[in-house]
This record gives structure tokens, sequence and C-alpha cells, in this order.
């Protein structure tokens, strides 16, 4: 039989001209459930106004990001047993440095934008791709791209992130990771992007970002490549090598 905990599950309620406040729920649940499932357990046997974020339930989408006691989760994969105990509380919140749409849910545009400014891909071209045994000859049309890239966009890089706390200017994390991805040399107008005010310089390599990625991008680590690579452009171009 299934272990079975009582835990209260403690989720900040928001809406339009409303306060903001916390609303308790006690429920049983097993620890091996996820904290997402007692969100919709929440939402599907107490209270229907609750609003939150989600889609895939695997990890890919990157919907369902939140704060579970006060850090960064992607709330799909985080067991419960690992986030609490037995007759414990268990509380939800809206990520970090974006405005609040709703309870859970939040606005995600301006983030959104911002990958987009540095052309940012869901996918990976076929050419880019690292692929385990890749067939001899690829159809260009039918696999002009291949796999998701690493970034699931759930945000919780800049949530984390103390500088987008003080500087909504600010690039952010993965943003900033999607141009290392690509790379100046391929790419050389986004130099113009990342080496300013808001971009890779504004980082205080806090780590942040790093500790709470869902899915390992170790964004951290790729601005501080990202600078590098920056520099390196500014010596070539200051020897008039670019």
């Amino acid at each position: 039989m299934a272990e079975k905990w009582n835990i209260t599950l403690r989720v900040y309620r928001k809406k339009e001209n409303q306060t903001p406040h916390f609303d308790d729920f006690k429920m049983e649940v097993n620890p091996d459930e996820y904290v997402l499932d007692a969100v919709e357990r929440a939402w599907a046997f107490h209270d229907r106004t609750i609003c939150f974020r989600h889609a895939c339930h695997h990890s890919t989408c990157g919907a369902c990001g939140m704060r579970v006691n006060g850090r960064e989760k992607l709330t799909c994969i985080t067991l419960i047993r690992d986030v609490t105990h037995n007759g414990a509380t268990l509380k939800v919140e809206p990520l970090r440095n974006f405005p609040v749409v709703s309870d859970l849910a939040v606005d995600m545009g301006s983030f959104y934008r911002k990958m987009e400014t540095v052309g940012a891909r869901a996918v990976m071209p076929v050419t880019e791709a690292e692929v385990e045994n890749p067939p001899a000859k690829w159809d260009a049309e039918d696999a002009q791209f291949i796999r998701l890239s690493d970034c699931l966009e759930c945000g919780l890089c800049i949530s984390a992130c103390p500088v987008t706390a003080t500087t909504p200017e600010y690039l952010g994390p993965a943003p900033l990771a999607a141009a290392q991805d690509q790379g100046l040399k391929r790419k050389p107008e986004l130099l113009s992007i990342v080496d300013g005010e808001d971009g890779v310089w504004r980082c205080h390599s806090a780590f942040e970002c790093t500790a709470v990625c869902p899915s390992f991008v170790d964004p951290g680590r790729r601005i501080m490549d990202l600078r590098t690579q920056v520099v390196g452009m500014r010596l070539r171009k200051l020897l008039g090598k670019a």
C-alpha cells in the first residue's frame, strides 16, 4: 500500500484588486507524487478558482515553474517528499521578477521578448544538434530541425537571479545563455546586444540561475563563456582582425 502523508498546502493567492494572501488546504498525499499533483488536487477538490500554469507533466514545456518553500522548482518533477515531510506545510508561490497575472500564474511576455531579441530557438538545426549515430544522409525537407533545445524557457533562472530583481532591463540568464549557444562567431550581430550595460557585464556571477535550472543548461557558466567571446571579438576588432 502506498505511503500516505497529511500535509497543508499553502497557496499564494492574488486576484485583480485583491490583497495578496495565502490559502491553506489540508490534504492527504502520496509523498512520491509531485508538487504539481498537490496543486491540481487543491484546484480539483477544494477551490476551482486557483490559477496556475501547467501542460506536459514531464519537464518539457516549462510551464509549471513556481517557488516551492521559497525555492524555484519545476513542480511536475519535484517530489513532495523532497521538499516537505509528513504533517508539515508545503508552500507554493509564483515566480519572482515577473508580474503576477493571477495566483501562481505570471506574465512571461517580457522574458519571451528578450529571448526573441537574441534569436533563441526552441529547436536546433540538424547541422548543430548533437545526435548519436546520425543517418548517412539527412533529408533537408523532412529533418530541417532535429530536437528541442535544452532551455525549457521556464523562467526559473530569471526568478532566482538577484540582478533581474533590481534591474528589469537586464537580458537575464536564459537569453544570454541562448546567445552563447549560438556563438558570436556564427552570429556577430549578437555582439551589440550582449556587450552592453544590460548584457553580460551586468551579471554578478551569483550562479543562482545554474542552481535552479531543471534542464542543466548551466546559464551561469554560459554567461562567463560569452564574456570570453565578447573580449575575444573586441581584441580582434582592436587588432584589425575582425
